[in-house]
Order: C-alpha cells, then structure tokens, then sequence
C-alpha cells in the first residue's frame, strides 16, 4: 500500500473519529494509528488547511456550521430556537440596556420580547431591529455602517466605533461554534472582532447556543468561556458539554421544550 494511500486513509478516518467524537486529541490519534504525533498534527494541520476541521491545542475540532445567509439560518431548527429565546428572554429586565447581537437564535429571542418590556436594545443587525420596533415599550438603538451580507449585521469600522461608546448591562452573543477549550468562536473575521469589542464592553454576557454549535470552532475567537456569564442550552444538550462549561466559571440554563 502506497505512503499516499495509508495518508489518505488516516484523514478519512480522523473525519470519522470528528464527525462521531467531536474533538479528537493527536496523542491518542498517533496512538491508534501507530505513527507519531508529529506525523498527525501535520495530517491535521493540512485538514484545517482544506476546511475540513479547525486546529486547536493538543488536537482538532469539528468545523463550526454554516448555514448560509441570516435569514436561511433563521429558518432551521425553528423549535429549539424558540426554546432557547423563550429561555433567554427572562435574562432582559425592565430599564436595561441590551446589545443582541448578531445570529438566527438572537433574532428569535428579539422576536420573542413581551411587547410591554421597557428597555433599551440596541443591534447591528437590522433584522433584528425590525422585529423590536413592534414593541412599543422598547427604545430600539440600530448602529451601522456598511452591512457584512454573510453576517447579516454591521461590523465594520463604524460598527466597532459605534460599539466602543456603549457600555451595555447585557450583551447577548451570536456564536458560531461553542467549545470549553476553544471557547466562543466566529466564521467571519470581522465579526469576531465586533463580537469581541461588544462582549468586553458590556457588564455580563450571555449567549445561547443550539446543540449543533457544541464542540465546534471557527476559524476566530471572539472570547473564553470563563468571560461567559451564563450559557442558554437545548434540554438534551450533553453533560460533558455542561460539565465542562460550568467548570470554567460559567452559568448553564437548560431550554425546557427544546428538541435536544
């Protein structure tokens, strides 16, 4: 068998092992295929090159989804969305000021605000936006600049001036890929930055997650998972997942009604 053939073979199954493991570590990887660590972090390393997993420390996670544009996204998994928004929402009290953030789930948890809450939202994104301003209670604040289509939201260099002047009591973070040891992550490297500048800013963060996020990463970090205050998750989310998120100091909320 060619050193081509057994090199191809290896990536298959290290495809395998992410798709049905999630995170796999190089020691064990070099320890099941009986080469050495080098020899798979550099089969690794060419994986993440061709898109196929995302290098972290000591191994490789699975890649983060990408479900198209802000509005396609909006359209998947409508039920556990709902789940989590109506598990979120309970986090936004009278007089606050809010920044929701960027992403499908956000969107539903802007959707999902009673229309008697008084508070200040504010967004960059104006999906967002338009779903608040039915709320009469609410003093909608859209930033903006040029709008990132991929994102569905501002995120540029006005975007992150406009964000460096608020001081918000809630930011409500859209993530891409949720993982303990990677942390927060973004597809798009501007919106990592924003996401970043927002979370810093803000007196504590909260993000909600749907299952298919946990133990993924994208190619940014936004921040930690002990700069999280509290994690929203789907009721069937799994406990080591948990277990490790509450042991880097943060919060886990279970969404009663998700499809977990």
């Amino acid at each position: 068998m060619s050193i081509e053939l057994l090199l191809r073979e290896r990536k298959l199954l290290i495809r395998e092992r992410l798709r049905t493991n999630g995170r796999v570590l190089a020691a064990d990887l070099a320890r099941e295929f009986n080469v050495s660590e080098d020899t798979i972090r550099r089969d690794l390393r060419e994986m993440a090159a061709a898109g196929l997993c995302e290098r972290v420390y000591g191994g490789a996670l699975p890649i983060a989804p990408d479900a198209g544009s802000l509005s396609e996204r909006a359209a998947l998994a409508p039920e556990s969305k709902a789940a989590l928004a109506r598990a979120s929402v309970g986090f936004i009290r009278h007089g606050m000021t809010v920044f929701l953030d960027a992403g499908s789930t956000n969107l539903t948890i802007a959707q999902t605000i009673e229309p008697g809450l008084s508070a200040t939202i504010v967004t960059n994104t104006p999906l967002i936006a338009s779903a608040l301003l039915e709320k009469p209670g609410l003093d909608v604040i859209l930033i903006g600049g040029a709008l990132d289509r991929a994102v569905g939201a501002a995120v540029g260099a006005r975007a992150q001036r406009d964000a460096a002047l608020m001081r918000p009591d809630l930011c409500i973070l859209g993530p891409c890929g949720a993982d303990a040891d990677a942390g927060l992550t973004a597809i798009h490297f501007e919106d990592a930055e924003f996401k970043r500048l927002i979370a810093a800013r803000s007196r504590s963060v909260v993000v909600a997650v749907t299952t298919d996020k946990l133990g993924t990463a994208a190619p940014y970090v936004v921040i930690g998972i002990d700069g999280v205050s509290t994690l929203v998750l789907e009721a069937g989310a799994p406990e080591a997942y948990i277990a490790a998120f509450t042991a880097q100091g943060a919060s886990v909320v279970l969404a009663t009604g998700s499809a977990g």
